[in-house]
């Protein structure tokens, strides 16, 4: 596979998201063995970044890339994130602290069963705690060999410039896809300006991209996609013109949609490394098919053109750019 770089990180450019291991989608905690094959295949396949939070599961998707990792962690870059605490009667609590970097690192660490965490992310910004603060105690984790490297999810330029500042920032993650495109088309000058990379997070369109979703009735009443804008009724219909232009280029190519769609994102630099997310080993494969296909600048130019998605990122969008 071929790599990418993010800031003096270099990783493989597709990496893998395991979030839907253990939440969030649809069989979500449905066979974790078959997860369990679908990262060591990953590894096998040039895959070296897996991406994990403490809030996943919570905590039991650290603990499923831990297990999973178990005589296998030289050479595969760990990544997590703290600072999102579900509360239980709903919704969440943001906490960049200082003391709560510490308790979290401790934590992750001891779930993924290593001594050492290669990217660590500020999953979102807390805006009760300056990101000097926040940034000061992650600098001090790296001093100490804890963290290799840190990142931010999902902040916006003030923010960014303001914590490199502080201690160089490796990666920004966001959504970035071809139907999330604005977020990290805006902040791409300023990354590439600081020599941060970028890691977009679903970059099928949470797996709208792939065609197997036309209709919300396909996904588990669970499914927080349920509740997600663009797929409601009204934004589906809109959004399904994207998917079938993605699908025309697939046909062109012999290829699948999720893979024109992952090539677009590849083809827009060397520093960037999108991780999308599957638990199934046969998606995962369809995935890394990517690494080598390659679009006509025709082609590109026509999925350039295509319109935003309807509908926001998200039922609540308090929480991202800041």
């Amino acid at each position: 596979m071929e790599l990418a770089t993010l800031g003096a990180l270099s990783v493989g450019r597709l990496g893998l998201g395991c979030m839907g291991m253990s939440a969030y989608y649809s069989g979500a905690n449905s066979d974790e063995a078959e997860s369990i094959r679908t990262i060591h295949r990953a590894l096998e396949l040039g895959v070296t970044m897996l991406d994990t939070a403490e809030t996943y599961g919570p905590h039991t998707n650290e603990e499923l890339v831990g297990r999973a990792l178990a005589g296998r962690r030289d050479g595969v870059v760990i990544a997590t994130k703290f600072g999102v605490h579900p509360r239980s009667e709903g919704g969440r609590t943001l906490d960049g602290t200082p003391e709560n970097v510490r308790r979290s690192v401790e934590g992750s660490l001891q779930r993924l069963g290593t001594d050492r965490i290669d990217l660590y992310y500020q999953h979102r910004m807390d805006p009760a705690t300056p990101i000097e603060d926040t940034v000061g105690a992650l600098a001090e984790l790296i001093a100490e060999g804890k963290i290799l490297h840190y990142g931010l999810s999902e902040a916006g330029e003030e923010t960014l410039r303001r914590a490199h500042a502080v201690h160089p920032v490796t990666a920004l993650q966001t959504e970035y896809s071809l139907w999330t495109r604005e977020p990290a088309e805006r902040m791409l000058p300023v990354l590439r300006e600081l020599g941060i990379g970028l890691v977009p997070y679903s970059p099928l369109g949470r797996g709208f991209l792939t065609g197997a979703i036309r209709s919300a009735d396909a996904l588990d009443p669970g499914d927080f996609r349920r509740s997600n804008p663009r797929f409601a009724d009204d934004n589906l219909a809109a959004n399904l013109r994207i998917l079938d232009a993605v699908e025309i280029v697939a046909a062109d190519l012999d290829a699948m949609p999720a893979q024109v769609a992952l090539a677009w994102v590849l083809a827009q630099g060397d520093d960037i490394a999108p991780i999308p997310g599957t638990k199934r080993v046969v998606r995962l494969e369809e995935n890394i098919g990517a690494d080598t296909l390659r679009l006509t600048p025709d082609q590109l130019a026509a999925l350039d053109a295509l319109p935003p998605a309807a509908g926001d990122r998200y039922a609540d969008m308090s929480g991202v750019g800041r």
